[in-house]
C-alpha cells in the first residue's frame, strides 16, 4: 500500500483521530503521514496510531504545525510492505509480545461495596500486584470515580507512578476529571478522551475490569 498523506490542519479533536480511523479502516495503509496544527491533536493522533500498530515519528513543520509519520510494524520474516522502503521492521519475538496486550480498566476508587477502608486496602494491593503481569500489561485506564486514584492525595498514587515509570501507559478520562473538579489535581497518567478509551479496549487482547 503506497504512503498515504492526511491533512488535518484546522480540525479540533477528536476530528483528526476520526479522520485517521476512517482512512485506516478503508485503506489499511502500511505508512501514512498526518499533519495537525494543535497540541491535543498531535498527542491524540500519535497515541491512536500507536494503538493501531504503527511506529511514530513526529516532526515540527513550524508555526505550530506537526507532521506525524506512522509506519506499520511488520515481521522480519515477512519483509517490508510493498510500496514504502521506510516501513519499520520488528523481530517476531517482539511482535509476539505486542500480541499479548492486557488493559486494566478501573471505574471505581475502591474494590467492592460496603467498607471503604477495606475496599481501599484491596485496591492498593491490586495495583501493587499489576507489575507481575510484566510486558503483557499494556494500558491502565481510569474512568468514572476511578479517576480519583490519580490525584495528588490518592492513597495509591505511588503504586500508579511505579506502573507508569515501568513504561505502561495510564489513560485518565478528562471528562470525569472535569466533572469531579480534579483536572488541576491529577498527578499521574495522560488526560484523554472517550475515543482513546474505546480504541484501547477494542485493541486489547484481554481486559481486566475493576
Amino acid at each position: 500500500m503506497p504512503h498515504r498523506h492526511l491533512d488535518c490542519k484546522g480540525l479540533a479533536c477528536p476530528g483528526p483521530v476520526l479522520e485517521c480511523k476512517r482512512l485506516i479502516d478503508s485503506q489499511q495503509p502500511d505508512c501514512l503521514t498526518v499533519t495537525v496544527d494543535n497540541e491535543a491533536a498531535k498527542e491524540n493522533v500519535s497515541r491512536f496510531l500507536k494503538n493501531q500498530g504503527y511506529t511514530i515519528t513526529t516532526e515540527s513543520a513550524g508555526d505550530g504545525v506537526w507532521s506525524i509519520a506512522g509506519n506499520r510494524v511488520t515481521s522480519t520474516t515477512g519483509g517490508k510492505p510493498d510500496g514504502c522502503a521506510e516501513c519499520a521492521v520488528m523481530p517476531d519475538d517482539e511482535l509476539a509480545r505486542l500480541a499479548r496486550k492486557t488493559v486494566v480498566f478501573i471505574t471505581a476508587d475502591t474494590i467492592g461495596r460496603g467498607d471503604e477502608t477495606l475496599g481501599s486496602k484491596l485496591m492498593k494491593s491490586f495495583l501493587s500486584t499489576l507489575p507481575e503481569l510484566g510486558e503483557e500489561l499494556w494500558r491502565v485506564i481510569l474512568l468514572n470515580s476511578g479517576v480519583r486514584l490519580t490525584i495528588q492525595d490518592s492513597p495509591v498514587l505511588d503504586e500508579l507512578k511505579r506502573i507508569e515509570d515501568s513504561g505502561v501507559t495510564i489513560l485518565v478520562c478528562g471528562t470525569c476529571l472535569d466533572f469531579f473538579g480534579l483536572l488541576a489535581k491529577k498527578a499521574v497518567g495522560d488526560t484523554t478522551n472517550m475515543l482513546d478509551v474505546v480504541t484501547s479496549l477494542q485493541l486489547a487482547n484481554k481486559v481486566i475490569q475493576i
